[in-house]
């Protein structure tokens, strides 16, 4: 597995960490539909949280909108929607973004709520 691979791994689990200090449940990791990966599915009281996590080495200049494109949007709501009617859910459906930077040897996460809406 590169390099790349690993770090991204690394930033899932921090994210994961987290979520989990934050209150939520965690409820899959890498869940997949079709052609869709969402990387964590996680669950706050009545809320059902789809996570994209992005990691980078250096400061993270782009853009939200920038980082996940409309194709990927696409792909999420599908997933998203696959596992709430296979889970029979009645939840509310946020999709948020946390980016994990690495700043030498700290990491910097952030955690944008509803970081995109897709009707």
């Amino acid at each position: 597995m590169g390099n790349h691979n690993n770090f991204g791994k690394l930033g899932e689990k921090i994210a994961k960490d987290h979520l989990l200090a934050s209150g939520y449940e965690i409820c899959v990791q890498n869940y997949r539909f079709q052609k869709a990966e969402v990387d964590i599915i996680a669950r706050k009281d009545d809320v059902l949280v789809i996570v994209e996590v992005k990691s980078r080495n250096k400061g993270f200049l782009e853009d939200i909108s920038e980082v996940i494109h409309p194709k990927k949007v696409k792909l999420l709501t599908l997933a998203a929607n696959h596992f709430v009617e296979e889970n029979d859910l009645d939840v509310e459906v946020r999709f948020d973004v946390i980016t994990v930077v690495k700043n030498r040897e700290n990491f910097e996460i952030e955690h944008f709520e509803s970081a995109f809406y897709f009707f």
